[in-house]
């Protein structure tokens, strides 16, 4: 039934200002504004290998009864190549930590987790089979 990760939404009180944040954490533009630039209540960045869609929507249309708990909703995890260097320039541009850098396993895993200054949880993971995964790709598209 679920295919695979398509779009997640951070609702945000400052659109504009998290726009700004996610455009020096990502260092890449938005590709979608709506209304508009000067007034945004919807930003949209395509991120990563498959083109990940991170949207950031005004908390006026955050659905009825979500409540106004900070840091709340689902931690959707991007992998990275050091956690630890991920969450110390997280945390220069004003995230603050809420799980440090923790290794899992022993197989490579490693996870961690910042609130963005909107209230949003960032998960952050060192993941062998997102690598793996994304090499196979690579390999497959190579051969076509």
């Amino acid at each position: 039934m679920l295919h695979g990760f398509t779009t997640i939404n951070f609702y945000v009180d400052d659109v504009a200002g998290a726009a700004s944040w996610y455009r020096e954490v990502l260092g890449i533009e938005p590709y979608f504004v709506r209304p508009s630039r000067e007034d945004p209540a919807y930003v949209e960045f395509r991120v990563g290998d498959q083109d990940a869609e991170l949207g950031l929507i005004s908390s006026q249309y955050r659905p009825g009864g979500h409540g106004e708990a900070r840091p709340a909703g689902a931690v959707m995890y991007w992998h990275v190549d050091d956690v630890s260097g991920a969450v110390g320039r997280l945390l220069e541009l004003g995230a603050t930590e809420l799980e440090p850098p923790t290794p899992r396993g022993t197989e490579g895993w490693e996870t961690a987790q910042v609130a963005d200054p909107f209230g949003n949880i960032l998960g952050l993971m060192y993941s062998p089979h997102f690598l793996e995964l994304r090499d196979r790709r690579a390999a497959e598209s190579s051969r076509d």
